[in-house]
């Protein structure tokens, strides 16, 4: 974007699209481009962890993601016999919370992302 019409968006000369504010806080370095989507439907019991692990995809880059036992029990209704029944009927719901901790940068050490009862509400 050039300086001119940098200086015409200053001087209300110009209104300013959505597209040009974006481009700015881009340049800037004040866009977060973070997403997690959860395309693949490929998950399993880890009994070592007891959590139901996942994987979320960032653009390109692979995040394991995991709920832990607990709080498929304490929140999500499941008993140890049925983690992962509880955690495909309530899939959805544990997604929405895996990406906000994620988003807000509460991550492992490894960058993988682990839901915890204690994260939920």
């Amino acid at each position: 974007m050039s300086t001119g019409t940098i200086s015409r968006f200053e001087q209300a000369e110009k209104d300013i699209q959505l597209s040009s504010v974006l481009a700015i806080l881009e340049s800037l370095g004040l866009l977060d481009t973070r997403t997690l989507l959860f395309a693949d439907p490929q998950e399993r019991y880890d009994r070592r962890q007891d959590a139901v692990a996942f994987t979320g995809l960032d653009h390109e880059t692979a995040v394991s993601c995991a709920v832990s036992g607990e709080a498929l029990e304490d929140h999500f209704g499941a008993d140890q016999r049925d983690v992962m029944k509880a955690f495909v009927k309530h899939r959805p719901d544990i997604e929405a919370l895996v990406r906000r901790k994620y988003l807000l940068g509460q991550t492992e050490p490894d960058g993988s992302v682990l839901l915890k009862t204690d994260d939920i509400a």
